[in-house]
């Protein structure tokens, strides 16, 4: 602060209207006239430019460490078109006053590079054309070319890559965030450089055009307007013309060298700065531009008043940064704790997820990006679908190979506990028995990992032939994917933890905060309200509508429940979301039910044994999960989706012995189906008749009044 004037807000401001400001100054070169010494300084800071975008263009270490440059290309490219408008204006009006009239710079260009002989000029401009335009600006072309398409083609396969590597636990989300980001830069980098190459090539027509006028125009100019013979208007007009597109050929063809050198720029492990504003804060950048300019300046003919200066403000620039990197490294460091050897870490005790795939060597073709990794995109899929369904977000899934399992098996842990194995074969089909076949085919017969159903291991040659022989074909990732998929299912419980239960909390907050509000000064707390979503899960009950739940548990607030009466008063509340999982909300929901000596039965026993998690006695626990498994083994066979009725005292502790024999079997009480929703009795257990369906409301009338 200097006297009330902030000189960072200043730069800021000045740094902010560069870009701007130069665009205006661009607009007045070609506009409005202006002298040979402007000329002459445009001259100079138009060669130092290039000079300075051809030094980082070299010291860059892979094409995205100058990110910048389409663009920087294209507003040097304007900038010499603008200065040539300037130079053409100049050379046309005031040529015929001498070589000196259009400024030293064009007068040394045309005097000194070609010897005093236009016609050499005109060769040697002709070569710089050649050499530009056919060679450097050409090949650029095609290598700029050549790598946009071939980025292009491999965006869709590096985007799959980030997504297995963040399955696999290899990337954390912010990691695989800057991966996705570095791959679209990179994409649009070389699509703008394939925009970028025309700039150069159609400059370099440009200054054969200009150069065309130049000529043309100052003979007739001479001739018609000033009374200059031919000879005279030739040498005056033509050695201007040629110094004229000489000193705009020479930083076209350094910028023509720079793109060229950023897209034939192989990647290396060192990494540069980003931005633009960096990449020209290094010293040897502006020593080496320095240093070019006092070679320049030493030249006899070469106007030293404007190029010297020239050269001490690049090397001024240089020597500063230089110093400023001096005294940041000078200062102290901050000194690193030493490493404790007494200490582990984490990472040193387990690198279990809470989702984890090992697979053996024979099946890492499935989850390689070589190969297109087809597993690591059903999986990433699954967790979208399943999070969707369960209505928590659920953990990536690490995959991993083992050495110790056989080549082609594949084992499923979730929380650390095995929950499935298996083996599929990479090369081969599975054909599952779709129990309507019209003829059989070859195959190694085996049982659906899943499911557990017949199959058979056939070449993918006789996939046709077992798809017309009435046989479900599906390829190896598929087959672990379905597996892994019933696998969260069936312990979704288990991948829920308090983090989740706080998740679900915080976006109650975000949209119905008053409910929130209300939730937790009920005496719901974090642990409990876990607690409560775990039971859910374990009995599929999912959590998309946590706002029901919620809103369930605040109304109970009042009652004092213990922890199981808690989650049957919710379910009870919950009931018609319960029951849409079972069947669509237009169909009537078939039931199984008990009859009355049988609930009764299990009611005393539950009475007997308040809160024990085993209250029947093991005979009568065998004998009720056989007449069970006699009454609902055709429904699971036929596929038909039922649900158990017990009554709301028992239903609890049937759930639990029923899920061990029969975990896909939704146990329900009477109180959790809707009033308006119809049921059907499909069977009764215990009855020496089936009920008729006509009789289930009055049956189940009956049996609320028993309770």
């Amino acid at each position: 602060m200097i006297g009330g004037f902030d000189l960072r807000q200043a730069g800021r401001m000045a740094g902010a209207a560069a870009l701007p400001v130069a665009m205006l100054v661009l607009v007045a070169l070609m506009v409005i006239p202006v002298s040979p010494t402007i000329l002459d300084i445009s001259f100079i800071g138009n060669i130092m430019i290039s000079l300075a975008i051809l030094m980082v263009a070299l010291s860059a270490s892979k094409p995205l460490d100058f990110s910048s440059f389409p663009t920087v290309l294209l507003l040097a490219t304007l900038f010499r078109l603008a200065l040539n408008v300037a130079s053409t204006r100049v050379v046309l009006v005031h040529g015929h006053e001498g070589t000196a009239a259009a400024g030293h710079v064009i007068e040394a260009f045309g005097r000194v590079l070609i010897g005093g002989d236009y016609v050499v000029g005109l060769f040697v401009f002709v070569v710089l054309m050649i050499i530009n335009l056919v060679v450097i600006t050409k090949g650029a072309g095609r290598v700029s070319e050549v790598s946009a398409r071939f980025t292009l083609d491999a965006l869709p396969g590096k985007q799959m890559a980030i997504d297995a590597d963040l399955n696999a636990g290899l990337l954390t989300p912010d990691e695989a965030k800057a991966r996705r980001q570095e791959v679209a830069t990179e994409a649009d980098f070389y699509g703008s450089m394939d925009g970028a190459s025309k700039f150069v090539k159609g400059d370099a027509v440009a200054g054969l055009l200009i150069l065309f006028v130049n000529i043309v125009g100052g003979l007739i100019l001479g001739m018609s307007s000033h009374g200059l013979s031919f000879s005279e208007a030739g040498a005056t007009y033509v050695t201007l013309a040629i110094g004229d597109a000489l000193v705009a050929q020479i930083p076209a063809l350094l910028l023509s060298i720079a793109a060229a050198a950023i897209v034939t720029r192989v990647a290396s492990p060192h990494d540069l700065s980003g931005q633009i504003g960096s990449q020209f804060a290094s010293p040897h950048v502006w020593m080496a531009v320095g240093g070019i300019l006092f070679i320049l300046g030493l030249v006899p003919a070469m106007p030293q008043m404007l190029i010297l200066p020239a050269s001490a403000l690049a090397f001024a620039i240089g020597w500063q940064m230089r110093r400023t990197a001096a005294e940041a490294e000078a200062a102290p460091a901050p000194a690193a704790p030493a490493p404790d050897p007494h200490h582990i870490e984490w990472a040193d005790v387990s690198d279990i997820g809470p989702c984890q795939l090992e697979i053996g060597y024979a099946l890492v073709a499935l989850v390689d990006d070589r190969k297109g990794a087809p597993l690591m995109g059903r999986i990433t899929g699954i967790r979208r679908q399943l999070s969707r369904e369960l209505g928590f977000v659920v953990p990536a899934v690490k995959v991993a190979d083992d050495l110790s399992l056989p080549g082609n098996a594949y084992r499923i842990s979730i929380a650390g506990v095995i929950v499935g194995e298996d083996e599929v074969f990479p090369h081969e089909m599975l054909a599952l028995d779709s129990g309507d076949l019209v003829t059989k085919v070859t195959g190694r017969p085996c049982k659906d990992p899943t499911f557990g159903l017949d199959a058979l291991w056939i070449p993918k040659a006789s996939q046709n032939d077992a798809i017309a022989a009435g046989y479900t074909v599906v390829d190896p990732a598929t087959v672990v994917a379905t597996h892994l998929n019933n696998s969260i299912i069936a312990s979704a419980a288990e991948l829920f933890g308090i983090d989740d239960a706080q998740a679900l909390i915080d976006h109650l907050k975000a949209h119905y905060p008053q409910l929130a509000q209300n939730l937790c000064p009920q005496g719901y707390a974090l642990p409990r309200v876990a607690a409560l979503c775990k039971a859910l899960l374990v009995e599929r009950v999912p959590l998309r509508d946590f706002r029901k739940i919620a809103e369930a548990m605040v109304a109970l607030a009042g009652q004092q429940l213990g922890d199981v009466e808690l989650v049957e008063a919710v379910r009870q509340r919950i009931g018609a979301l319960i029951v849409q999982t079972i069947v669509p909300s237009r169909m009537p929901l078939p039931v199984v039910t008990f009859s009355p000596d049988v609930e009764m039965l299990l009611n005393q026993s539950v009475r007997a044994n308040p809160g024990a998690e085993w209250p029947f006695e093991h005979g009568m626990a065998m004998k009720i999960i056989e007449q069970i498994g006699q009454a609902v083994e055709p429904l699971l066979l036929s596929t038909r989706s039922f649900a158990l009725v017990a009554s709301p005292l028992c239903r609890s502790a049937l759930s639990r012995l029923v899920r061990a024999t029969f975990p896909d079997v939704a146990v329900i009480s009477y109180l959790e189906i809707p009033a308006n929703k119809a049921t059907e009795i499909v069977t009764t257990i215990g009855a020496e008749v089936p009920r008729l369906t006509g009789d289930s409301a009055a049956a189940m009338e009956e049996h609320q009044h028993e309770d």
